[in-house]
C-alpha cells in the first residue's frame, strides 16, 4: 500500500508555500552578499536562495524575498560580491541577517573585517575562503522575489582549500540553511560516478 500523504494547496490562505518549500528545499547553500549603494556605502546580507545559472558564461544567481538593500544597491551599482558561507563564519551570517536600518553597513556594525575586490567596487568578506564577484546581468521580479543574475567576473579562492587546483568541499566546510530556524553543518561527503552510458544502468 502507498503511503498516506497530506496534499497542501499553495492558494489555501491557511497554507504557508513558503515554509513548505524552505522545508524541503534543503540544504540550501547560502550566497553571503556584499554590494555598495551609489553613494558608496556598505551592505552585506546572506540569501539563501542561491544556485548557478549557468557555466558558459557564468551566471550565478540569487533571490532576495523584496526590495531589499541588497537588491536596490545593485539596481544602482550593477555590483555585487558573494562571499563563501563557511562553518567558521555562522556567527557572522546569521548575525548580518538582523533588521538593521536603511543604510546601515553590516560589516561594520559587526566588526566584519573585509578587504577589497579584484574586479569590482563591493569589498569581499577577509576570512571566508572564496568569493565570487560579479556584474549585474539582470533582475526577474517572480512575485514577491526578485532574482538577481550576476555575471561572474573574478573567482578567488583561498589558496589553503585548493586540492589540484579547485575548492575542496571538505576545506570549505560549507553551512546551509534548512527550514525554520534550522541551520545545516558541512555534510558528509561521498562520491558517486554518473553513468556515461545508458548500459552502464541496465
Amino acid at each position: 500500500m502507498p503511503a498516506h500523504r497530506t496534499v497542501f494547496d499553495p492558494d489555501d490562505p491557511d497554507v504557508n508555500p513558503y515554509r513548505l518549500l524552505t522545508g524541503l528545499v534543503v540544504p540550501r547553500p547560502i550566497a553571503w552578499v556584499s554590494t555598495l549603494d551609489g553613494e558608496g556605502h556598505g551592505n552585506l546580507a546572506p540569501h539563501s536562495f542561491f544556485t548557478v545559472a549557468s557555466g558558459r558564461p557564468p551566471v550565478v544567481l540569487f533571490s532576495s524575498l523584496g526590495r531589499k538593500d541588497t537588491v536596490r544597491n545593485i539596481e544602482e551599482t550593477g555590483e555585487f560580491v558573494v562571499s563563501f558561507s563557511s562553518e567558521k563564519l555562522l556567527e557572522h551570517i546569521n548575525n548580518s541577517s538582523a533588521p538593521f536600518e536603511h543604510g546601515d553597513d553590516e560589516a561594520v556594525e559587526l566588526g566584519i573585517a573585509t578587504e577589497p575586490s579584484q574586479t569590482v567596487a563591493p569589498p569581499r568578506v577577509a576570512e571566508s575562503p572564496a568569493s565570487i564577484e560579479c556584474r549585474l546581468h539582470q533582475i526577474l521580479e517572480v512575485g514577491h522575489a526578485f532574482v538577481v543574475f550576476g555575471r561572474v567576473t573574478a573567482i578567488t579562492v583561498v589558496d589553503d582549500v585548493l586540492v589540484d587546483g579547485l575548492p575542496s568541499f571538505d576545506l570549505l566546510r560549507p553551512v546551509s540553511r534548512l527550514g525554520g530556524p534550522e541551520w545545516g553543518r558541512p555534510p558528509e561527503m561521498f562520491r558517486l560516478d554518473r553513468p556515461m552510458s545508458v548500459d552502464d544502468v541496465r
